[in-house]
């Protein structure tokens, strides 16, 4: 393979993992800027979502696609569901006191993990693709369903942008953000939202799962990886804000996909950590979050 087929690779490869990373690290920001909550347990979410993926895949009969299309319905709603619960039954008991949540999230972490471990077991497994077309040209070919991923992560993310503007729910959550004591004054159910959005934050971890799994197996532990890459997006991006978050991870996906394809995986780790540090240092606030 020449040069510019060999870059176009890498650049297409960047763009998922940037998509799956935007979905997944969108979560993160949201709960972060509503409930300011830094929620440990959403790499275990995306995890979950996966591994639903997996179990939908082995009981759901007929093709692989009506399989795939019920892990996109099944999966984001039991997580939600689970971290509805989590946040009435801990997070709740908490008032969502900062250094408390973070603490209860890790052990959440560890719970989720370790129940996987012994339900799923240690092995990783494939899950099959809902089609397996190619995009071929005479230079160049590339997965359709990589591409599909890719789609499905942009109408994810611009149908919540469009839920967060422009809608009444929307227009409460953001109300809530701004001062969860007017909030209350005026009549919001603020509970109901702090748990809406905690659920939203894990439904689209787990959705980001779901894509992911036919490229990468399902594993118990996939979701540390994800977990480090959305704190260091949302960190650039600019903790509670969604286009920070959005371009951070485009950066951060493009950035992983090329210099992973001519140079080594633990590179872009490690430069995208100095750029976390330098953000820290010279923007405390991120590129793109508003100072206190």
């Amino acid at each position: 393979m020449t040069f510019g087929p060999f870059l176009l690779l890498a650049l297409m490869e960047g763009l998922v993992t940037a998509a799956v990373l935007a979905l997944a690290a969108s979560g993160l920001s949201l709960v972060f800027g509503v409930m300011r909550v830094v929620n440990v347990a959403h790499g275990a979410f995306y995890m979950l979502g996966a591994v639903l993926a997996w179990a939908v895949a082995q009981h759901v009969p007929g093709p692989a696609a009506i399989a795939f299309a019920a892990a996109i319905i099944v999966a984001p709603l039991v997580v939600g569901a689970l971290a509805a619960a989590t946040d009435g039954l801990i997070l709740k008991r908490l008032n969502y006191d900062p250094e408390a949540t973070i603490v209860a999230t890790i052990g959440l972490l560890y719970m989720i993990e370790q129940a996987t471990l012994s339900l799923y077991g240690p092995n990783a497994n494939p899950v099959q693709a809902p089609f397996e077309w190619r995009i071929q040209l005479p230079w160049f070919g590339y997965s359709g369903y990589k591409l599909f991923v890719v789609l499905a992560a942009c109408v994810v993310l611009l149908t919540l942008w469009a839920f967060i503007t422009r809608t009444k729910a929307g227009l409460i959550m953001r109300a809530t953000q701004v001062d969860r004591t007017t909030a209350r004054s005026f009549g919001i159910n603020v509970d109901r939202v702090y748990m809406g959005t905690f659920a939203l934050g894990a439904g689209l971890a787990a959705l980001a799962g779901v894509l992911i799994v036919p490229i990468q197996q399902a594993h118990y532990l996939m979701g540390g990886d994800t977990l480090l890459l959305s704190f260091i997006v949302v960190i650039i991006g600019g903790l509670g804000s969604l286009r920070g978050t959005l371009i951070a991870a485009i950066v951060i996906g493009l950035c992983d996909g090329v210099i992973s394809m001519f140079f080594a995986p633990t590179l872009a780790k490690i430069l995208a950590t100095l750029l976390v540090a330098m953000v820290l240092v010279f923007r405390p606030q991120g590129l793109f979050g508003a100072r206190s």
